[in-house]
């Protein structure tokens, strides 16, 4: 009997992997932007490839780092193997920047994979939970940008890109789901309040690490933040940008451009190997940080997988018929 429960419950993680992976893979497909002409550079196939591999199966910074890959255009060289394939000369091919995104893809297991993927459909599951997403994550992005304005580091200073910053667009998604007196009945999460403690914490003993925070979830809300709003958007029948300014990066033109740019700020600072192996070790506290966000919010699994369906649903009927014939 104990090795039919333990039979029955691998089975069970194993089908409920599949279904997230098939699920969140139709989702992406069908809510990829609609970009130039596939094959071109940042073009809708590299783009629904990004989109794909950042929620089928992939972490948060897996997602990025690959996207990254995709963004930029086909004349590639492998320099260390089909996992690693990036464009010569790019600041992705040494440094920091090279660290980063080889250390924290190698970290994530697939089940902390599925959790991200079932935390963030959970998210978009009702307009009640989704609210309390963007609830910790003000909170978070509100002690992530008063430690950049306090500290006096420069390697954090010179990653804090004011084109980055997300609270003010939190503060306009706070009150379309709380209210005009928001700042008065809101409070952090316990798994929210233990994310800015770390970062508070890091910020006063080791402000190097704010490094792995900028890395972690500015470029992370960078790549999927469109395809994100989107799907936020027809799960909660949302009107344009209401709820999800958050998203939408307004200073920002050319997301490949841009993260080349950050890149190659990133290799440019003066640091000892030692000091980027701290720095990618934070990246992953990061990453775990935000999975048990997603997973604190009260929306249960089987709310996640309705999400999922229903995306998936809206956004091949809108694919095969219009988007003015599914919401007709």
């Amino acid at each position: 009997p104990h090795h039919f429960k333990m039979l029955r419950s691998s089975f069970t993680a194993c089908f409920a992997r599949l279904v997230i992976a098939a699920c969140s893979l139709t989702v992406c497909l069908a809510f990829a932007p609609t970009l130039p002409k596939a094959g071109s550079p940042g073009g809708r196939k590299s783009q629904s490839l990004h989109s794909c591999r950042l929620f089928s199966g992939f972490s948060l910074q897996q997602g990025h780092s690959m996207a990254y890959r995709e963004l930029l255009n086909r004349r590639t060289v492998s320099t260390r193997g089909p996992m690693l394939m990036v464009m010569a000369g790019s600041a992705r091919s040494e440094g920091l920047a090279l660290a980063l995104d080889d250390g924290t893809r190698k970290s994530h297991s697939m089940a902390e994979n599925t959790r991200f993927v079932t935390g963030f459909f959970k998210g978009i599951s009702n307009r009640k939970t989704f609210g309390k997403l963007v609830c910790s994550l003000y909170f978070v992005y509100e002690a992530m940008e008063n430690a950049f304005d306090r500290t006096s580091d420069g390697h954090a200073k010179a990653m804090d890109f004011k084109s980055l910053r997300r609270l003010g667009e939190l503060e306009k998604d706070m009150e379309f789901f709380f209210g005009s007196d928001w700042r008065d009945s809101v409070t952090p999460s316990p798994e929210t309040a233990a994310y800015v403690a770390r970062i508070n914490e890091i910020a006063e003993s080791s402000p190097k690490l704010l490094v792995a925070h900028q890395y972690t979830r500015y470029l992370g809300d960078l790549f999927g933040g469109q395809m994100m709003s989107g799907m936020a958007v027809r799960s909660l029948g949302l009107q344009g940008r209401e709820g999800v300014s958050f998203y939408h990066f307004n200073e920002i033109t050319s997301v490949k451009d841009f993260i080349e740019e950050w890149y190659r700020a990133a290799n440019e600072l003066p640091l000892s190997e030692a000091e980027k192996q701290a720095i990618v070790k934070e990246a992953n506290v990061v990453f775990d940080h935000n999975i048990k966000i997603l997973q604190e919010l009260d929306s249960s699994s089987w709310a996640a997988y309705g999400s999922m369906l229903k995306l998936a649903y809206v956004g091949i009927a809108e694919r095969l018929w219009g988007r003015e014939a599914v919401t007709a």
